[in-house]
């Protein structure tokens, strides 16, 4: 017989178990796993404590280990219905519906209008075939309960990547019932992962109109804003969720990445250490303050915080890559065996299952293992474009669009427009071509001051787009705007970027893919220069391809893909250097590391700016900077990286097809085996 705790254990059991539901209903799933995790040696009988562990490794699709909680609860509560239907739910994660079923109608046989049982019934008996049972049993939990059980299949849905039918599932409760919170939120969170900002924003608005104290929703509009980069409202609202509850770590996290974001260093560190103290070993508070310190060029501390988290979260992919993509980083032996292991996980999710492989990735390439280390990047990339949405027709056409518009008597008739700022030089190309060097090139000089890579541009042209009334859209509809207009949209992204500078003349925005609105550009500040990164073909999507981005550059998982977005990115390149003659300075990686004066001296020269011996000096400037190439850029220019691509060449045959057209007009020494002779 299991031993009754006493009224003080049962009080501690309970402030455990709330604390845990409150973290875990913040949106903090790891850190309530960590919460449940800690009480195990003192409360590892309580069942409910066990049932929420269990709950969250399945959310995590860790179906062997969540079966380990509910089992070790029924062999002390036989028939416990949370474990039982935890049992049911993992069973139905294995795609073993028969088993499922069996321990979802022993639930049902104690507690018969149990709506979430019947629900997930119904899904167990479809998929063993017995259709009419499941439906009646999927009826009678939508009688018992409509909208518990319309919300269930919702989150089935989500949590199963369905996600035009959790879309369609939510509008059809708000249909009935427009202030359901529950369903405003999961909305609003879908359409934040679609990057529609306008709806997001409106739907959790709402949720927290409703429901003031709705934790996880105001954390939601403060992620929404910060994917925004609006932070002053991303503070606004995260700092609400922290007054609501102050012992969530969550929020202090959230917090910590919206200071880090605005480039506020010290502040994010004081709440990422705030939330380590609720929370010893928080992984995204550990995680956060390796970021913030490998950005403002602390690389030993960095990895110390990196290897924490690991050391707390070992099946946490997100940190191991952040060691690999360091670049100067080498993995030890057991972190190695530990990334092995991990891939081979069946039941580790895909997300951090991408991280391992890419790590994997650059270990093995960092031990001249090129073969190897090709198959993880492979595995990893096309791993990670199951979920990636990329269209490379629609590319085209954007393209094409944009060619269409932008002719040279379009631009003419334009000429005067604008305002006349000198500041902005902007850094475009494919990511991994060398722009952070010639940023940090440029920001060693005392009269430039060096940003990030700022979302200002783009998020003009979609404001264009959403204040039109009339259905017309960027870019047709700048041939409506006047004078006037661009000079105020110019005005605008110097007033939006203010908040990245400290008063400097000059200004650096190295955001790559503003490079398809360099014509945009030019309307609003004519007298910005643009500076296309250039390196070989092949380097510059290699390094894309070897590369984890945390989001967009969809292109880059699949080599087909990558290869046909570099031709549209040569396709208007070449279009802008035609119809604006001079207005792009395409610079070399290649140049610039084999001839760094002369290549330094033809880039301040273009830019306006007179000579400084420090730009030459650029490792020594002491600056934060937010990409991959953070390491790389803070020591001396070398040549390791030319070519680098011959390492991989025989696993490219499809992108050197793809490529030929500007592969073959290159010296036959930098051609492709395949192209030489």
């Amino acid at each position: 017989m299991t031993p009754k705790p006493g009224p003080e254990q049962i009080e501690r059991i309970r402030q455990v178990y709330d604390l845990a539901c409150r973290t875990e209903g913040a949106g903090d799933d790891a850190g309530a796993e960590l919460i449940c995790r800690r009480a195990l040696p003192e409360f590892g009988r309580d069942p409910n404590i066990l049932c929420l562990l269990g709950e969250i490794v399945l959310k995590q699709r860790r179906s062997q280990e969540a079966k380990s909680f509910f089992g070790r609860v029924l062999k002390l509560y036989p028939n416990f219905p949370r474990a039982l239907e935890g049992m049911g739910r993992a069973h139905l994660r294995d795609r073993k519906p028969a088993k499922a079923v069996k321990y979802l109608q022993q639930v049902l046989a104690a507690m018969p209008d149990r709506p979430s049982t019947l629900f997930l019934l119904g899904k167990a008996l479809a998929a063993t075939g017995q259709g009419i049972e499941a439906e009646q049993a999927v009826e009678r939990a939508f009688k018992l309960d409509p909208k518990r059980a319309a919300l269930a299949r919702a989150f089935e849905a989500q949590r199963e990547n369905n996600i035009v039918e959790a879309e369609q599932i939510l509008r059809e409760i708000l249909k009935r019932e427009p202030d359901e919170v529950t369903a405003l939120r999961m909305l609003g969170s879908l359409a934040t992962e679609a990057n529609k900002w306008g709806a997001a924003e409106r739907l959790l608005q709402r949720a927290v109109e409703l429901a003031p104290d709705f934790i996880l929703a105001w954390n939601d509009l403060a992620t929404l804003y910060l994917q925004q980069e609006v932070f002053d409202k991303a503070l606004d609202h995260v700092e609400h969720a922290i007054q609501l509850d102050p012992k969530l770590p969550f929020a202090q996290v959230i917090r910590g990445n919206v200071l880090s974001k605005a480039q506020r260093h010290e502040e994010a560190l004081a709440s990422y250490r705030e939330a380590l103290d609720l929370s010893p070993g928080h992984g995204g508070a550990l995680s956060g303050i390796g970021h913030v310190l490998k950005t403002i060029g602390r690389q030993d501390e960095s990895i110390a915080a990196y290897r924490e988290c690991i050391r707390a979260h070992p099946a946490l992919g997100e940190a191991y890559w952040s060691l690999a993509n360091l670049k100067t980083f080498e993995f030890d032996d057991e972190e190695v065996r530990v990334m092995q292991h991990m891939v081979e996980d069946d039941e580790l999710a895909d997300e951090p299952k991408v991280n391992f492989y890419l790590s994997l990735g650059k270990h093995f390439e960092n031990c001249s293992d090129y073969d190897r280390a090709f198959e993880h990047y492979r595995l990893g990339n096309e791993l990670r474009r199951t979920h990636e949405t990329y269209d490379p027709v629609q590319t085209q056409v954007i393209h094409d669009r944009i060619i269409e518009v932008f002719t040279p008597e379009f631009l003419a008739n334009r000429a005067d427009c604008g305002d006349p700022s000198f500041g902005p030089i902007l850094i475009v190309g494919l990511p991994r071509s060398g722009s952070t060097l010639i940023e940090q090139i440029l920001a060693s000089h005392s009269q430039v001051e060096g940003t990030m890579e700022l979302p200002d541009l783009s998020r003009l042209i979609r404001d264009i787009n959403r204040n039109r009334k009339d259905g017309q859209e960027y870019p047709e509809v700048l041939a409506q705007l006047s004078q006037q207009d661009f000079a105020s949209l110019g005005q605008k992204y110097l007033e939006t970027t203010q908040r990245y500078r400290t008063g400097k003349a000059w200004f650096v925005d190295k955001m790559p893919n503003n490079f398809a609105s360099i014509g945009f550009l030019h309307l609003i500040l004519p007298n910005a220069k643009v500076i296309n990164a250039r390196r070989h073909p092949l380097d510059s999507c290699m390094g894309c391809y070897k590369q984890l981005f945390y989001k967009g550059q969809s292109f880059t998982y699949d080599q087909f893909e990558l290869g046909q977005y570099y031709l549209q990115y040569q396709r208007i390149v070449d279009h802008w250097h035609a119809v604006l003659p001079g207005k792009v300075l395409d610079l070399q990686y290649e140049d610039m590391v084999l001839d760094q004066e002369n290549q330094t001296r033809r880039l301040l020269e273009y830019c306006g700016l007179t000579w400084e011996d420090q730009c030459l000096r650029f490792y020594e400037t002491d600056r934060a900077i937010n990409t991959a190439s953070s390491e790389q850029v803070r020591q001396p220019i070398y040549t390791k990286a030319l070519n680098y691509w011959r390492h991989y060449e025989d696993h490219l045959g499809e992108l050197i097809e793809i490529l030929e057209p500007l592969l073959k007009d290159l010296p036959e020494a930098d051609r492709p085996r395949s192209l030489q002779g």
